[in-house]
């Protein structure tokens, strides 16, 4: 887990980057719970089910409205930390299940898709794999795609890389040093503020990368973030 001074190399990003330290050092994580993880994020369609039992005060207000084009199997964002989990929750009570948002080392363990490499795809963005500001696809710097619009990683997981960042559950800790090694959130740092993974439709594909972290505040609802659902396996 982690990005390591090679790929930091070959990328060319500035040490200086502060963004370069939080993806340090690069270490072993042994995932010890069984889970399961949504092939794609959560939709807008999904979220509007939702939206529509719990209202606007739990929901929020603008995930209908991104700034951008969306249809109904688009990625749903402008949705907070504390919305996802609201939502986890009111998922978990429809369906008997416990869902809830992955760990960081789970979601990058499940974006990896067994590869070490920057992407599951190669070390290079390439072309037409994803949506970043560069990533040669129709949607670049326009906003997010419909889901399983790309082709799905080892895992048949689809959209972990660009789109959108994703929430986690973890607390924010600005880098890995006592980070958990056994995959399970690490629940102790600035717990007003959470981990966001994956890249955006308007960033450049470095910050797409399986690596790359983000962050923002629980409230936080911007047109660049979304989730998914994680659910624990016996």
């Amino acid at each position: 887990m982690g990005t390591s001074a090679e790929e930091i190399a070959r990328w060319g990003v500035a040490p200086s980057n502060r963004t370069i330290a939080w993806q340090q050092p690069k270490h072993h994580v042994t995932i010890a719970r069984s889970f399961a993880l949504a092939a794609t994020p959560v939709t807008r369609a999904q979220y509007e089910r939702f939206a529509r039992e719990a209202g606007e005060k739990v929901a929020g207000i603008g995930w209908d409205s991104p700034g951008f084009r969306q249809t109904p199997d688009d990625p749903v964002v402008r949705v907070s930390w504390d919305q996802a989990n609201a939502y986890v929750a009111w998922l978990s009570r429809k369906t008997g299940q416990h869902y809830r948002l992955p760990s960081e080392a789970e979601w990058e363990y499940a974006a990896r898709g067994g590869t070490t490499t920057a992407y599951w795809w190669g070390d290079d963005a390439g072309v037409n794999h994803t949506v970043c500001d560069d990533c040669g696809s129709d949607w670049d710097s326009k906003g997010t795609a419909p889901v399983k619009s790309f082709a799905a990683n080892p895992f048949g997981l689809y959209d972990m890389l660009g789109q959108m960042f994703e929430w986690t559950a973890d607390c924010w800790n600005p880098d890995y040093r006592g980070a958990p090694a056994d995959g399970s959130p690490w629940m102790s740092g600035d717990c007003n503020v959470h981990p966001s993974r994956g890249g955006s439709w308007n960033l450049d594909a470095r910050l797409s990368r399986a690596a790359q972290r983000g962050r923002d505040d629980h409230d936080y609802s911007g047109n660049m973030v979304g989730f998914r659902v994680a659910r624990d396996l016996p």
